[in-house]
This record gives C-alpha cells, sequence and structure tokens, in this order.
C-alpha cells in the first residue's frame, strides 16, 4: 500500500448538515471518520450509519460517532462545524486532543473564525468557504439540496493536502490566495438570503421570484458591500456590485429548493448564526461610519424572533 493510499484520521466537530454531508462523503470514499455531535444524530448514525441522500445517489454510509470531543483525539483533520457562538469555547476544549501537526478547517460561516480558533487555542486553523444546500430532516439522514463544493486557502503544503483529500472524496475543492475576499463572498450570499429566507419563511427560490425580496437583497448587498470597501476587503469579481447583486440570486436560484440555515435554525427554535452575518456588517459598518439600516434591522428581527423561542 503506497503512502497516498493511507487516509489521515478524520474528525468532524458539531456534525450537522455541513459536518454531515463533507465527513460522510469522506468516509463513503474510505477515510476513516469519527463525528462528534448531539445525541440523536449519534445514535441514529451508529444504528443505521449515516444516511446521505443527495442529488446523485442515496447511500448509508457506515461511520463512527460520538457525543464527546474527546473522540477527536488524535485526529489528523478536523472539520470545524460548530456554531459561530461555540467557536472559542470548542477549540479550547479540542485543543489539548490534537497533536501539533493537525489541520483544523474550519467550515463556519462568518468571516473571523479561523482567527477566533487561532485565539482561544493556539490552533492554526484554515479557513473554509462552504458552498452547499443541506438540512438534517431527521437524526442521521443528511438531505443535499445543491452544489456541495469548498474553497480554502492561503496555498501552502497543508491547504494543498487538504484539497487532494476533499477531490480524493469527488468533493470539489479550490485554493485561493484571496481567501478572506473568499470569505466575503460567501458571507455576501449569507446575508443576502439568509434571514430573509427565515423571517419569510421562504425558500430561496420564492425570494428570487419575489421582486419586494429583491428589493431588500440589493440593499443588503450595497450596504455589506461599501462595509468591505472601507474594510479594505477586496472579494474577487466584486470591483462591479451588479455583479455581486447578480451572484447572490445565482446562489439562489441554484439552492431554490433550500431554507437558509438560520432558517431552519428558527423552525428548529434553535439559536442562529446572525450575530455573525448581518450582525457583523452592522457592527463593522458602525466602527468604519458605514451606514447599515437593512442589514441592522434583518439582524434585529432575527434576535427578536429568537428571543421567542
Amino acid at each position: 500500500m503506497s503512502q497516498s493510499d493511507v487516509w489521515p484520521k478524520i474528525a468532524v466537530v458539531g456534525a450537522g448538515a455541513v459536518g454531515g454531508y463533507f465527513g460522510g462523503m469522506l468516509a463513503r470514499a474510505g477515510a476513516p471518520v469519527v463525528m462528534i455531535g448531539r445525541a440523536p444524530f449519534v445514535e441514529a448514525v451508529k444504528k443505521n450509519g449515516l444516511l446521505l441522500d443527495t442529488l446523485h445517489f442515496k447511500e448509508s454510509v457506515r461511520v463512527d460517532a460520538a457525543t464527546e470531543i474527546e473522540a477527536a483525539r488524535g485526529a489528523d483533520v478536523v472539520l470545524f462545524c460548530v456554531k459561530t457562538t461555540d467557536t472559542a469555547a470548542t477549540a479550547s476544549t479540542l485543543a489539548p486532543l490534537l497533536s501539533s501537526n493537525a489541520i483544523v478547517i474550519s467550515m463556519q460561516n462568518g468571516v473571523d473564525n479561523a482567527e477566533q480558533i487561532r485565539a482561544a487555542a493556539n490552533l492554526d486553523a484554515i479557513g473554509a468557504v462552504v458552498y452547499i444546500g443541506a438540512s438534517v430532516p431527521q437524526p442521521g439522514t443528511v438531505k443535499h439540496a445543491g452544489r456541495g463544493d469548498l474553497v480554502i486557502g492561503p496555498r501552502n503544503a497543508d491547504t494543498e493536502k487538504i484539497a487532494a483529500l476533499f477531490e480524493r472524496a469527488k468533493v470539489p475543492c479550490r485554493i485561493s490566495d484571496n481567501i478572506e475576499g473568499e470569505l466575503w463572498t460567501k458571507l455576501t450570499w449569507n446575508c443576502a438570503l439568509n434571514a430573509v429566507s427565515a423571517l419569510g419563511r421562504a425558500r430561496y427560490g420564492e425570494i428570487a421570484a419575489n421582486q419586494d425580496a429583491r428589493k431588500v437583497v440589493e440593499e443588503v448587498v450595497y450596504e455589506l458591500l461599501a462595509v468591505a470597501s472601507a474594510a479594505d476587503v477586496h472579494p474577487p469579481g466584486f470591483e462591479d456590485p451588479k455583479a455581486a447583486l447578480a451572484g447572490a440570486f445565482k446562489i439562489a436560484e441554484q439552492l431554490s429548493d433550500a431554507y437558509s440555515s438560520t432558517a431552519q435554525d428558527m423552525q428548529r427554535n434553535k439559536r442562529t448564526e446572525i450575530d455573525s452575518l448581518n450582525g457583523f456588517i452592522s457592527r463593522r459598518g458602525a466602527q468604519l461610519g458605514v451606514p447599515t439600516p437593512v442589514n441592522h434591522a434583518l439582524f434585529t428581527l432575527v434576535k427578536l424572533a429568537e428571543n421567542r423561542s
């Protein structure tokens, strides 16, 4: 057996829709994967395997699962998929379990999670931009509704190793030397669509088809781009604001049958990540003197709805 045939040990910390899909794809390809998540998910996976119900196949994958983060001990690669509200605390708990050579990949919403992981636990995390429409309709099942690709960066030995790992599992993974800009690109889509989907109880395709919703999306995107410009961040291809807006609607059409992760959280009476999305733009805009009234309104309305649950 050649060295290239040997898979690293992989731990998914915060197994849900994102971790379940990407960790499941790695396990399906033959990698040793342990998924660390909540008890209902873990119990279902232990009993029946992880059901990947994708656009291309429907298959049960055998994978280890545990509720305790201790199961990540000795992992070579960690898919870090916890909610952004839990980033610092989880990183601090995880750090003593890993060797100095372990690679941690932040597969979360928002733009500053890798920095938070480094600050909290001195782990040299890789930032990843995740493009997927997925949900967990019942414990142990991941329903894939669209896309399923990654952008990581900057290019170095670790990111090349991770890109090769995912490509081996038939997961497209691109390396970018402007990973900050790429993260802000994803932030644009999340800010444009997530809260509108949640508050309107609408699938992405319904947003794209509604003229009034499109006007809200337009204001969100233009506010975000003004904040990015003031912060000296350059999302690739966004030199023309209309291109950024068109990109948001393209995402909505690609994932037309999906609800946003924020909508899914609200449907389950769970805390959302809105603080890392429209809330982040509202705070950053205030710091930089850039008005963000629509982002602030969406953030505030989601927080009010959260507090009712």
